[in-house]
């Protein structure tokens, strides 16, 4: 029996795409071998290649001056990444609102000039500061759209008029209609909407993709590498790229990002209803920056917490643990979880709560 899985990541992929790649896992089509044998040179990959972009592309919107890059080493190398092929001037702004815009900027101080011009930490991260006094010389303005742990998103991206707006995508991406021409550079690890981890998605406009600060850069380091190469520059993680072309055209049959959009606000919405009216379990993320994703939230006592938790694996909801930062309780309400997994959610802690 399946459980519901309310893991952050690596999160749960829909029962369609595992059902259809257990089909095709010893064989691809009239391949004659798995996806994971094949010659990341071969034409039955090239197609697969090709099909992931081609739909992502499609799904997101995005425009023709814009390259779709399939890399590896997760978000988290991209926060070096970045400010190595980014910095002209060797500045660059952030908004801090979590660990990982924490992370962000503490690689890019390494590189250039990371200045902070926004931060909510003094809130505990519970909410989306103002973002104000963008440098005029900064190379570009840092966020995370998402945040995981503390629940939180951006529900406004902010203008930054001619500073190219870099945004970690890596819980938001494909959850709701971004409009990709407001940002310089978005980047996102596969876990969360897009499949499972081993690949990481970079979307990066055309003019962001050298200067000359970039000439001396290792070649696996530079993003023009990766874009004239078409991902293909070393053997790329081809089972992951795969696996992200279902879950692309299972979107699709969702009626793409606008339609799994309404999908995740409705999901949303019951189990942010059912916390403002429990007299146990209370959200903690601020009402008017709650994430569609990831939603933490407490008994307000650290042994009931883990009790929950023990309690709620047993009837089958599992990971619903608060990140080791910060404890309590999270539940994370990806693309592929389905409604019927956050009812489920909602009976348990309603019995938990009577009992």
């Amino acid at each position: 029996m399946r459980i519901y899985n309310f893991s952050a990541g690596p999160a749960a992929l829909p029962k369609e795409v595992l059902e259809r790649a257990s089909k095709e896992l010893v064989e691809y089509g009239n391949a004659g071998m798995s996806v994971m044998e094949m010659s990341h040179r071969s034409k039955s990959y090239e197609d697969i290649h090709k099909e992931a972009l081609s739909l992502l592309r499609e799904l997101m919107n995005i425009p023709d001056n814009y390259k779709i890059l399939l890399l590896q080493g997760g978000a988290s190398q991209q926060f070096a990444m970045i400010p190595m092929n980014l910095s002209k001037k060797g500045k660059a702004d952030f908004v801090i609102t979590g660990e990982w815009a924490t992370r962000a900027y503490k690689e890019a101080s390494k590189v250039l000039n990371a200045n902070i011009i926004a931060s909510s930490e003094e809130n505990k991260f519970a909410d989306i500061p103002e973002v104000n006094n963008i440098s005029a010389d900064a190379d570009y303005l840092h966020i995370c759209t998402n945040n995981t742990i503390c629940g939180t998103r951006f529900t406004k991206i902010p203008d930054t008029g001619n500073i190219p707006l870099v945004a970690d995508m890596s819980s938001g991406i494909l959850s709701e209609v971004f409009d990709v021409s407001k940002f310089g550079l978005i980047y996102a690890g596969a876990q969360k909407n897009i499949g499972p981890a081993g690949v990481t998605v970079v979307i990066i406009r055309e003019d962001l993709l050298e200067n000359e600060k970039t000439n001396n850069l290792p070649a696996f380091l530079k993003y023009k590498t990766h874009s004239d190469a078409g991902s293909m520059y070393n053997t790329p993680p081809t089972y992951s790229i795969y696996m992200a072309k279902l879950c692309f055209e299972w979107l699709k049959s969702k009626g793409g990002v606008s339609g799994i959009q309404k999908i995740n606000e409705a999901k949303a919405k019951i189990l942010y209803d059912f916390l403002d009216n429990s007299p146990l379990f209370k959200g903690i993320a601020a009402k008017s920056h709650r994430s569609l994703m990831n939603i933490p939230f407490t008994t307000g006592d650290d042994a009931k917490d883990k009790e929950f938790v023990k309690e709620a694996a047993a009837a089958g909801l599992e990971n619903l643990g608060g990140h080791r930062l910060v404890g309590g309780l999270r539940a994370s309400i990806y693309n592929a979880m389905p409604t019927e997994g956050v009812e489920a959610l909602i009976n348990f802690m309603k019995k938990f709560e009577n009992k």
